[in-house]
């Protein structure tokens, strides 16, 4: 919406009067929408959004330009960081629920799509989808605002929406597996160490049950058995059977910290150090 004032002036005589001012506004019968498919994020994820454009006029729009900031937002040295990429050729674009020819599309960032028409009394639909890339924040609560701007001949003021997704929260946790030696002599001792990392944003506690089994094979004797270099007793952490060489440790022993995030000030790219722990078996062959 745009406003405007108007004053008049009359003149007689040699002399000049003003008349009252008068204020106005133009009311555009465009309204616009965006809306992500998805609600949350993680690294790699594919977001598609969804832009709406109403046209509640008599009159219809023609060459209509759409800017996507793609999420973009400042970084030190007054650099962009975006923490979306435009997936190729992945737009769609409909007038009235019809699939229309794509119109151009500059991938940027930001996205650009030139040539929207939307008819009188209709309307135009524009989906795509979008790439999370390493510039996306990861810390717990993070956020993605990413605004549209509508704009061209006819708009008296550009039209602008957003949509938000939040990072996915909770934990993300891997397993790595060592022996120690790789040769070991008969009745000699073997090390298995159990890595186990976590990438997400929260930590795995007590309520995340984990559980760490394996069957050993050869099966292990005289067992010893250390979580981060501390004693971790039978039947209390874990249990073993020396008969099968079937290891488990009871649920909820193990906790793993959250990753701890830092963002590249150069290209705005996060590195994610995963929070570790350690479980490591000790037993003769």
């Amino acid at each position: 919406m745009a406003s405007f004032t108007n004053q008049a002036t009359l003149t007689y005589n040699g002399l000049t009067v003003a008349s009252n001012v008068v204020t106005g506004q133009i009311v555009s019968p465009l309204t616009l929408s965006k809306t992500a498919v998805e609600d949350v994020y993680a690294p790699g994820d594919t977001i598609s959004y969804v832009v709406s454009v109403v046209n509640d006029g008599s009159v219809t729009y023609e060459n209509l330009s759409l800017a996507d900031d793609l999420g973009g937002y400042e970084i030190s040295g007054g650099q962009t960081a975006y923490p979306l990429a435009y997936v190729a050729d992945s737009i769609r674009f409909f007038i009235n629920g019809v699939l229309q020819p794509v119109p151009t599309v500059t991938a940027g960032p930001p996205l650009s799509v030139t040539g929207i028409s939307v008819p009188a009394g209709g309307n135009a639909m524009l989906v795509y989808e979008t790439e999370v890339t390493a510039a996306a924040p990861l810390t717990a609560e993070s956020q993605i605002v990413n605004t549209v701007t509508l704009s061209g001949t006819g708009l008296a003021t550009p039209l602008t929406a957003e949509a938000t997704v939040t990072v996915t929260a909770g934990p993300e946790l891997r397993i790595v597996k060592s022996l120690s030696p790789a040769a070991v002599e008969e009745n000699g001792n073997i090390t298995y160490s159990f890595q186990i990392q976590n990438y997400g944003n929260e930590p795995a506690g007590a309520e995340a049950a984990i559980a760490v089994s394996d069957l050993f094979d050869p099966i292990l004797s005289n067992l010893s058995v250390s979580l981060d270099g501390q004693s971790m007793a039978k039947s209390t952490g874990y249990t073993y059977n020396e008969t099968t060489g079937q290891f488990d440790t009871l649920a909820g022993q193990i906790t793993v910290p959250a990753a701890t995030y830092a963002q590249d000030t150069a290209t705005g790219n996060w590195v994610v150090t995963p929070g570790e722990t350690v479980l490591t078996v000790t037993g003769t062959v």
